[in-house]
Protein backbone atom coordinates (compact mmCIF):
# COMPACT_ATOMS: atom_id res chain seq x y z
CA UNK A 1 0.00 0.00 0.00
CA UNK A 2 2.90 2.36 0.72
CA UNK A 3 5.19 1.27 -2.12
CA UNK A 4 4.18 1.17 -5.80
CA UNK A 5 7.63 -0.28 -6.56
CA UNK A 6 6.64 -3.46 -4.71
CA UNK A 7 3.92 -4.10 -7.29
CA UNK A 8 6.35 -4.25 -10.23
CA UNK A 9 9.28 -6.56 -11.07
CA UNK A 10 11.92 -7.08 -9.80
CA UNK A 11 10.52 -6.16 -6.36
CA UNK A 12 7.13 -7.80 -6.83
CA UNK A 13 6.91 -11.02 -4.83
CA UNK A 14 4.43 -13.48 -3.41
CA UNK A 15 3.15 -12.75 0.07
CA UNK A 16 2.69 -15.90 2.07
CA UNK A 17 2.25 -13.98 5.30
CA UNK A 18 0.58 -10.76 6.44
CA UNK A 19 1.55 -8.75 9.51
CA UNK A 20 -0.74 -6.65 11.68
CA UNK A 21 -0.29 -4.61 14.85
CA UNK A 22 -3.07 -4.12 17.38
CA UNK A 23 -3.41 -2.38 20.71
CA UNK A 24 -3.75 -4.76 23.66
CA UNK A 25 -7.23 -3.43 24.41
CA UNK A 26 -8.29 -4.61 20.93
CA UNK A 27 -6.89 -8.12 21.28
CA UNK A 28 -10.16 -9.98 22.05
CA UNK A 29 -12.00 -8.36 19.15
CA UNK A 30 -9.06 -8.99 16.81
CA UNK A 31 -9.06 -12.68 17.71
CA UNK A 32 -12.80 -12.93 17.14
CA UNK A 33 -12.40 -11.22 13.76
CA UNK A 34 -9.83 -13.64 12.40
CA UNK A 35 -11.67 -16.66 13.76
CA UNK A 36 -14.87 -15.43 12.07
CA UNK A 37 -12.92 -15.15 8.79
CA UNK A 38 -11.95 -18.80 9.01
CA UNK A 39 -8.37 -18.45 10.22
CA UNK A 40 -7.15 -21.09 12.64
CA UNK A 41 -5.09 -19.94 15.59
CA UNK A 42 -1.84 -21.72 16.37
CA UNK A 43 -2.89 -22.87 19.82
CA UNK A 44 0.55 -23.63 21.21
CA UNK A 45 2.17 -20.45 19.87
CA UNK A 46 -0.72 -18.23 20.96
CA UNK A 47 -0.81 -19.74 24.44
CA UNK A 48 2.89 -19.04 24.95
CA UNK A 49 3.07 -15.68 23.19
CA UNK A 50 -0.48 -14.28 23.08
CA UNK A 51 0.33 -11.33 25.35
CA UNK A 52 2.67 -9.98 22.68
CA UNK A 53 2.04 -11.86 19.44
CA UNK A 54 -0.64 -14.03 17.81
CA UNK A 55 -0.35 -16.41 14.89
CA UNK A 56 -3.22 -17.47 12.61
CA UNK A 57 -3.14 -19.79 9.61
CA UNK A 58 -5.28 -20.24 6.51
CA UNK A 59 -4.19 -23.67 5.33
CA UNK A 60 -6.59 -23.59 2.35
CA UNK A 61 -4.90 -20.55 0.79
CA UNK A 62 -1.47 -21.02 2.35
CA UNK A 63 -1.73 -17.71 4.18
CA UNK A 64 -0.17 -16.85 7.53
CA UNK A 65 -1.17 -13.95 9.77
CA UNK A 66 1.10 -12.46 12.44
CA UNK A 67 -0.51 -10.03 14.88
CA UNK A 68 1.82 -8.05 17.13
CA UNK A 69 0.30 -6.64 20.31
CA UNK A 70 1.42 -3.09 21.24
CA UNK A 71 4.98 -3.70 20.04
CA UNK A 72 7.08 -5.55 17.50
CA UNK A 73 9.36 -7.89 19.39
CA UNK A 74 11.78 -9.82 17.24
CA UNK A 75 15.52 -9.22 17.59
CA UNK A 76 14.70 -5.91 19.28
CA UNK A 77 11.59 -4.35 20.81
CA UNK A 78 9.86 -1.54 18.92
CA UNK A 79 7.12 0.07 21.01
CA UNK A 80 4.14 0.99 18.83
CA UNK A 81 1.45 1.83 21.36
CA UNK A 82 1.62 5.52 20.52
CA UNK A 83 2.08 4.98 16.78
CA UNK A 84 -1.21 3.32 15.84
CA UNK A 85 -3.62 6.26 15.77
CA UNK A 86 -2.42 7.96 12.57
CA UNK A 87 -4.50 7.98 9.40
CA UNK A 88 -3.91 5.17 6.93
CA UNK A 89 -4.27 1.40 6.80
CA UNK A 90 -0.60 0.57 7.51
CA UNK A 91 2.20 1.49 9.84
CA UNK A 92 4.27 4.50 8.85
CA UNK A 93 7.15 3.95 6.38
CA UNK A 94 9.67 4.28 9.22
CA UNK A 95 7.93 1.62 11.32
CA UNK A 96 7.63 -0.62 8.27
CA UNK A 97 11.37 -0.24 7.72
CA UNK A 98 12.01 -1.16 11.36
CA UNK A 99 9.83 -4.25 10.99
CA UNK A 100 12.25 -5.42 8.29
CA UNK A 101 15.65 -4.25 9.48
CA UNK A 102 15.38 -4.95 13.21
CA UNK A 103 15.90 -8.64 12.35
CA UNK A 104 19.61 -9.45 12.57
CA UNK A 105 19.37 -12.48 10.29
CA UNK A 106 17.43 -10.48 7.71
CA UNK A 107 16.26 -12.47 4.69
CA UNK A 108 15.97 -11.61 1.02
CA UNK A 109 12.25 -10.84 1.08
CA UNK A 110 12.76 -8.24 3.81
CA UNK A 111 15.65 -6.70 1.88
CA UNK A 112 13.44 -6.53 -1.21
CA UNK A 113 10.65 -4.84 0.76
CA UNK A 114 13.11 -2.38 2.29
CA UNK A 115 14.40 -1.41 -1.14
CA UNK A 116 10.83 -0.73 -2.27
CA UNK A 117 10.21 1.48 0.78
CA UNK A 118 13.38 3.47 0.13
CA UNK A 119 12.66 3.93 -3.56
CA UNK A 120 9.18 5.29 -2.86
CA UNK A 121 9.74 7.49 0.21
CA UNK A 122 12.01 10.50 0.64
CA UNK A 123 13.93 10.99 3.87
CA UNK A 124 12.30 13.62 6.09
CA UNK A 125 11.60 14.47 9.73
CA UNK A 126 7.92 13.53 9.63
CA UNK A 127 5.67 10.54 8.85
CA UNK A 128 3.65 12.10 6.03
CA UNK A 129 4.38 9.56 3.27
CA UNK A 130 8.08 9.87 4.07
CA UNK A 131 10.78 8.00 5.98
CA UNK A 132 10.90 9.73 9.35
CA UNK A 133 14.62 10.04 10.02
CA UNK A 134 14.08 12.03 13.23
CA UNK A 135 12.06 9.16 14.72
CA UNK A 136 14.59 6.54 13.65
CA UNK A 137 17.46 8.65 14.96
CA UNK A 138 15.76 8.97 18.34
CA UNK A 139 15.14 5.23 18.67
CA UNK A 140 18.69 4.30 17.71
CA UNK A 141 20.11 6.89 20.13
CA UNK A 142 18.21 5.14 22.93
CA UNK A 143 19.34 1.61 22.01
CA UNK A 144 22.86 0.86 20.79
CA UNK A 145 21.82 -2.68 19.87
CA UNK A 146 19.13 -1.44 17.49
CA UNK A 147 21.63 1.04 16.06
CA UNK A 148 24.14 -1.75 15.42
CA UNK A 149 21.62 -4.07 13.79
CA UNK A 150 20.41 -1.30 11.49
CA UNK A 151 24.02 -0.42 10.66
CA UNK A 152 24.72 -3.99 9.57
CA UNK A 153 21.46 -4.45 7.70
CA UNK A 154 21.77 -1.17 5.81
CA UNK A 155 24.94 -2.56 4.23
CA UNK A 156 23.00 -5.69 3.32
CA UNK A 157 20.34 -3.52 1.69
CA UNK A 158 23.03 -1.79 -0.36
CA UNK A 159 24.36 -5.15 -1.50
CA UNK A 160 20.91 -6.43 -2.46
CA UNK A 161 20.17 -3.24 -4.41
CA UNK A 162 23.21 -3.81 -6.62
CA UNK A 163 21.99 -7.32 -7.46
CA UNK A 164 18.53 -6.20 -8.60
CA UNK A 165 17.45 -4.13 -11.59
CA UNK A 166 16.52 -1.11 -9.46
CA UNK A 167 17.77 2.45 -9.03
CA UNK A 168 20.56 1.54 -6.61
CA UNK A 169 21.78 5.14 -6.70
CA UNK A 170 18.53 6.39 -5.20
CA UNK A 171 18.55 3.64 -2.58
CA UNK A 172 22.12 4.47 -1.55
CA UNK A 173 21.46 8.20 -1.52
CA UNK A 174 18.50 7.81 0.81
CA UNK A 175 20.40 5.41 3.04
CA UNK A 176 23.21 7.96 3.23
CA UNK A 177 20.73 10.68 4.21
CA UNK A 178 19.12 8.46 6.82
CA UNK A 179 22.39 7.33 8.36
CA UNK A 180 23.76 10.86 8.48
CA UNK A 181 20.68 11.88 10.49
CA UNK A 182 21.13 8.90 12.82
CA UNK A 183 24.80 9.70 13.40
CA UNK A 184 24.02 13.37 14.11
CA UNK A 185 21.63 12.48 16.92
CA UNK A 186 23.22 13.05 20.37
CA UNK A 187 23.95 9.81 22.21
CA UNK A 188 23.73 9.47 26.02
CA UNK A 189 26.57 8.13 28.16
CA UNK A 190 24.88 4.73 28.54
CA UNK A 191 24.81 4.36 24.74
CA UNK A 192 28.47 5.34 24.42
CA UNK A 193 29.54 2.86 27.10
CA UNK A 194 27.66 0.05 25.35
CA UNK A 195 29.23 1.07 22.04
CA UNK A 196 32.70 0.65 23.58
CA UNK A 197 31.87 -2.98 24.38
CA UNK A 198 30.68 -3.42 20.82
CA UNK A 199 30.16 -6.84 19.28
CA UNK A 200 31.94 -8.72 22.06
CA UNK A 201 28.57 -9.19 23.76
CA UNK A 202 25.46 -10.16 21.81
CA UNK A 203 23.10 -7.22 21.30
CA UNK A 204 20.04 -8.95 19.82
CA UNK A 205 17.68 -11.86 20.41
CA UNK A 206 16.84 -14.50 17.83
CA UNK A 207 13.05 -14.86 17.53
CA UNK A 208 11.24 -18.06 16.73
CA UNK A 209 11.07 -18.20 12.93
CA UNK A 210 7.51 -18.78 11.76
CA UNK A 211 7.61 -17.00 8.40
CA UNK A 212 7.36 -18.14 4.81
CA UNK A 213 10.45 -18.10 2.53
CA UNK A 214 11.02 -15.47 -0.18
CA UNK A 215 9.22 -16.19 -3.45
CA UNK A 216 9.55 -13.82 -6.39
CA UNK A 217 6.24 -13.34 -8.17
Amino acid sequence: MHSPSARQPPLKRRYGDLDFVAASKQQPSVQRLFESLGYQGDRRFNTLNGHQRLLYLDSLNGRQIDIFIDRMKMCHVIELGGRLSHDGPTLTPADLLLSKLQVYEVNMKDLVDTIALLLDHPIADHDDDAMNAAYLARLTSEDWGLYRTLQINIERVRGAATELAVDAGRVNQRLDQLWERIEMQPKPLKWKLRARIGDRISWYELPEEVRQPYQRD
